[in-house]
């Protein structure tokens, strides 16, 4: 069994939470859903494909790299015949994600190929949030999502890792699959795919939890030495 892992990067990234109609918010990290979602796109499934609902058995976890710093979009919208809303929409700016999937040999390659060769259009929680360029992906022969996470080295960006050089050691959170886990407290959510028709569209509910994990700072530095770092460089 063979794990990919998923680099989710853009200048806007959002991924639905429970919330009315007047005001979508967004989780603070990509939901199981939403990447079900993503490969169903790359592989040119339509929203009623039963096929999705395979999707769902792949082992699945998340690791938040570069937290997203939260924006609030005002939309006006015609509602009926000269009746009109305001509805608020909540983005991630400047994201970072790492997402590790884990299934058989023949699947985890289709999905590879299939995220570099997409049939639909390739986006981050709503349409108009596409990803910062071609999605980075690797392969994995041993290890699940979460002990792969676990020892891949730090994924934020160059700027961000410099703004952290004070620090040595970066925590960043990890959330999973509950079987992946062991010894935390489980919640529920309600991503395990149903069906993406917008004329029905459901959820059921799954078990998830969180740990975290250290990972080094190359652009640590001591307090009181110089940098040897050209921060300009680092910005590309």
């Amino acid at each position: 069994m063979k794990t990919l892992t998923i680099n989710l990067r853009g200048p806007l990234q959002s991924y639905g939470d429970e919330a009315a109609f007047t005001r979508r918010t967004s989780t603070d990290y990509p939901r199981k859903s939403a990447i079900v979602g993503l490969l169903a796109a790359a592989l040119g499934y339509h929203r009623d494909d039963a096929r999705i609902n395979e999707l769902n058995k792949v082992r699945f976890a998340v690791r938040v790299d570069q937290p997203g710093e939260p924006l609030t979009d005002l939309h006006t919208v015609e509602w009926k015949r000269n009746s009109r809303k305001l509805t608020y929409r909540t983005y991630l700016q400047d994201a970072v994600f790492v997402v590790a999937v884990s299934a058989d040999d023949q699947l985890i390659d289709r999905l590879e190929h299939a995220l570099h060769h997409p049939k639909f259009q390739l986006y981050l929680g709503r349409k108009a949030n596409v990803p910062a360029g071609v999605l980075t992906t690797h392969q994995y022969d041993e290890g699940n999502p979460l002990t792969v996470l676990q020892g891949l080295e730090w994924q934020a960006a160059a700027w961000y890792q410099l703004r952290k050089q004070r620090q040595r050691q970066i925590r960043l959170d990890i959330i999973a699959d509950a079987g992946l886990i062991e010894g935390q407290r489980e919640w529920m959510v309600a991503d395990n795919v149903e069906s993406f028709d917008q004329r029905h569209r459901s959820f059921n509910f799954r078990a998830v939890k969180q740990t975290a994990v250290e990972v080094d700072n190359p652009y640590y530095q001591d307090r009181g030495t110089e940098t040897s770092h050209d921060a300009f460089g680092a910005l590309g």
